[in-house]
């Protein structure tokens, strides 16, 4: 499991373009406008052949400063309760100001390592404008650039040197990893307990490495997983405001930790933004997915229109990936509790699943030929070979091509579709590559 790095500073500093910068992406938003960063940015660093994450923790914006002050003072909080590392940047343009010393008193309260990253020196000469941000008591101040990419290697050498070393989990490999993830009042919390309500003797809990990772095994009813512990079973936290950025900060270690994510929706309440960063959190991580719509009891209308309505929804808001069950339930009356659970394991299933070589070419290449990739440029692209590759993670095909360059993600889509159609991957995520013959 990697570990969790968050960004920290005030508006404007360049925290995003860092983001973007040290997970090799152009997700996090970038503008002179302050507060442009409103919903969080959560990615993976690989440097020197280690790996963690990165999440850039940006200003709930409201147009008053008294509001972004207060609100990004409880993000910080809610950052150094979850992470590993804090990276704190700070403007070396603009130098210290009085909010950056409110920032560096909360940090330095903390036993968290800190690195003080002072941003936007472009230049030799402006590396002496770092020497005021020794004033904050946090060490010595990293000089960089995000946007030219100056002093950014040092910085990764820096946070490598700081991170705790990875250990082995304790948990037994070869044993399914189940999370629980979704916003708060989904109905995490009560679908565990009617998990685990009932004849506890054989159930334990095993720690693993890191302070908030437990793995509760359930071995019962012919089922034998791991339940990757959430907020719902760890002991409660002091911070109870901006539940959306805890909720997060939370499904990032238990998504990081599982094989299926069972992800609990309100069916009072519908899907929600909220549920859909969680969503695109289990995306980036390639886990497989189950979605529970909780609370069904509470739901008047029960009638087959209604499912179907919510079912279409889910799915819409969700594309491309629409290819997992959907399980409506309620973990209060404990209705269609034990389908979760066959559903979960089907889903683990399909992830492992493994297509023969010769059945793969038989079903997949006459497809191919009736639907040819479109030729580019007066090229015509020839696919005349396909294979599943072993030892992967997730099902992942390889097609052989005289020209892969030219095949664009539309069609790769295609390939995807076409086996899920012809194979059961339902809940699996699926990798499709083009190469050379």
């Amino acid at each position: 499991m990697s570990n969790l790095v968050a960004i920290v500073g005030r508006p404007n500093v360049g925290k995003s373009t860092l983001f973007n910068r040290l997970t090799k992406t152009r997700s996090a938003i970038v503008s002179d406008e302050a507060g442009t960063t409103r919903d969080r940015q959560y990615g993976k660093c690989e440097w020197c052949g280690r790996e963690f994450s990165v999440v850039d923790t940006g200003g709930w914006v409201v147009n008053s400063d008294d509001i972004f002050e207060e609100e990004i003072r409880k993000q910080v909080i809610v950052a150094t309760e979850e992470a590993q590392l804090i990276l704190f940047v700070c403007d070396g343009l603009n130098g210290v100001t009085d909010w950056d010393e409110d920032v560096a008193l909360i940090l330095r309260r903390t036993k968290l390592p800190i690195i003080l990253c002072v941003n936007k020196i472009d230049n030799n000469e402006g590396i002496y404008l770092g020497a005021e941000f020794y004033k904050l008591g946090l060490g010595d101040p990293q000089c960089i650039s995000a946007a030219t990419g100056s002093g950014t290697g040092d910085l990764l050498d820096l946070i490598l040197e700081t991170l705790p070393n990875e250990e082995q989990e304790v948990a037994e490999e070869g044993i399914p990893r189940f999370a629980v993830v979704g916003r708060p009042n989904a109905g995490k919390s009560s679908l565990i307990n009617a998990f685990i309500g009932e004849d506890r003797n054989i159930v334990t809990d095993i720690a693993g490495t890191t302070r908030d990772s437990i793995y509760t095994r359930y071995d019962k009813f012919g089922f034998d997983f791991y339940l990757v512990d959430t907020a719902g079973i760890r002991r409660k936290n002091k911070v109870s405001e901006n539940l959306e950025f805890y909720s997060v900060m939370r499904s990032i270690r238990a998504i990081e930790n599982s094989d299926v994510c069972i992800l609990m929706l309100d069916a009072t309440r519908g899907i929600e933004a909220q549920d859909m960063n969680i969503f695109q959190l289990i995306q980036k991580n390639n886990k497989s997915l189950v979605v529970v719509v909780n609370k069904w009891d509470l739901v008047e209308e029960k009638s087959q229109i209604v499912i179907d309505t919510f079912t279409n929804a889910i799915r819409e808001r969700m594309a491309p990936f629409k290819d997992f069950p959907i399980i409506f339930a309620s973990a209060l009356t404990k209705q269609r509790i034990f389908k979760v659970l066959e559903t979960a394991k089907e889903v683990y299933l399909n992830r492992k699943a493994r297509i023969g070589t010769t059945k793969l070419n038989e079903v997949m290449l006459p497809i191919i030929e009736a639907t040819p990739p479109p030729s580019i440029k007066g090229k015509f692209i020839k696919i005349k070979y396909c294979a599943q590759l072993p030892d992967t993670q997730i099902p992942s095909f390889v097609f052989y091509a005289n020209l892969p360059q030219y095949v664009k993600e539309q069609y790769k889509r295609f390939l995807e579709n076409k086996i899920r159609e012809n194979w059961t991957l339902t809940g699996s995520p699926i990798n499709v590559f083009i190469r050379q013959k």
